[in-house]
């Protein structure tokens, strides 16, 4: 589904970011991405997206290799997956249900095609009684829960989050996770960059923990292994 061969990431000031990963993801996996601060969790994840491009090696998706795509085919390439960030990147001036429907629209989806998988989808994160609100009428849990239905409602097949968590309550935290893995359950794979211990200890997943832009460690069932 996913593979990385001996990837590599520096940038321009030679800082290098990724030290030849190689890793295979499957089809419906739930992965955590864990590590401490600076050891290359963020630009792993934004290789993913092809936000950055490889220095080196080989990242393969469904048969397309990132390193070699063309800037033009990017964006059918993100079709084919969600990306939930730790602030949300909401519209402020649309409500919740034109938030969600801009991903459709800008693919052209038919109208009465994006009404309803606007509903289905702010049925599965609990709210369809906001679909009129705008982002500042709603908590910081709700937002992130639209910017989730957002990431989802083209039904793509691999859901990146990086750190989805990070800037709310212990509380609306979990409310998030079991979100998460309904879509995960549903069928499509869930790779979650977190500091979170809590989750990853509590909700057990494959762990893959990054340091010094190198994985350090690879389990099937893992814990967290860093002081939160």
């Amino acid at each position: 589904m996913i593979e990385m061969k001996d990837v590599w990431k520096a940038y321009p000031n030679n800082m290098k970011a990724i030290n030849g990963i190689s890793i295979r993801i499957e089809k419906g996996e739930f992965v955590y991405v864990v590590g401490p601060s600076g050891a290359g969790k963020s630009t792993f994840i934004k290789l993913m997206y092809r936000e950055e491009k490889p220095t080196k090696g080989d990242i393969v998706i469904d048969n397309i290799n990132l390193a070699k795509l063309k800037e033009k085919a990017i964006p059918k390439l993100r079709r084919k997956m969600g990306v939930v960030f730790q602030d949300f990147k909401l519209l402020p001036t649309l409500t919740v249900f034109e938030n969600v429907a801009f991903a459709l629209e800008v693919i052209e989806e038919n109208p009465n095609v994006i009404k309803r998988k606007v509903m289905d989808v702010l049925e599965i994160v609990n709210l369809k009684n906001k679909a009129r609100s705008l982002p500042d009428e709603l908590s910081g849990g709700e937002q992130q829960r639209v910017a989730i239905a957002r990431a989802v409602v083209n039904s793509p097949e691999v859901l990146i989050a990086d750190e989805p968590t990070g800037n709310l309550d212990p509380d609306t935290a979990w409310e998030i996770m079991d979100i998460l893995d309904d879509i995960n359950h549903r069928g499509t794979t869930v790779i979650m960059a977190t500091h979170n211990k809590d989750i990853v200890n509590t909700i057990k997943k494959r762990v893959i923990a990054i340091e010094s832009g190198r994985v350090v460690r690879d389990e099937a069932r893992g814990s967290y292994g860093y002081e939160a």
